[in-house]
C-alpha cells in the first residue's frame, strides 16, 4: 500500500472521528442563550433554586452564581414558602435537574399537538 493511500485512509478516519465527536457533544438543550442571565431550576426531590447561569456541559451540569434556594413548607414538602436561603456560587449536578426556565418569564406558545378548529 502506498503512502498516499495510507494518508487518504487516515484522513477519512479523522473525518469520521470528528463527525462522531460532534454528534456526541451536541446537547438536546441549547442553553447558550441563557448564559449570564437569571434562570430558575427545579430538582428531583422538590428543591428549587434561581441564579445567573455561568456555565453548563452536555450532561446538564450547571454552574449558577448568586444562587437563591426557595425553601419548602415542612408540613407539605410540595409547597414552597416565602423563605429563601442565599447559596452563592453553586454547581448543580445534571442528573438531578428536572426543569430549567428563564427567571424573567416564559413565552406562551400554542400547543402543536391540538388540532386547531
Amino acid at each position: 500500500m502506498s503512502q498516499q493511500q495510507m494518508q487518504a485512509g487516515g484522513d477519512r478516519k479523522n473525518e469520521v472521528e470528528k463527525e462522531r465527536e460532534k454528534k456526541k457533544k451536541e446537547s438536546i438543550l441549547d442553553l447558550n442563550k441563557y448564559l449570564d442571565k437569571p434562570i430558575r431550576v427545579k430538582f428531583s426531590g422538590g428543591r428549587e433554586a434561581s441564579g445567573i447561569l455561568k456555565g453548563f456541559d452536555q450532561l446538564l451540569n450547571l454552574v449558577l452564581d448568586g444562587t437563591t434556594e426557595y425553601l419548602r413548607d415542612p408540613d407539605d414538602p410540595f409547597k414552597l414558602t416565602e423563605d429563601t436561603r442565599n447559596l452563592g456560587l453553586v454547581v448543580c449536578r445534571g442528573t438531578s435537574v428536572v426543569l430549567i426556565c428563564p427567571a424573567d418569564g416564559m413565552e406562551a406558545i400554542a400547543n402543536p399537538f391540538i388540532q386547531q378548529d
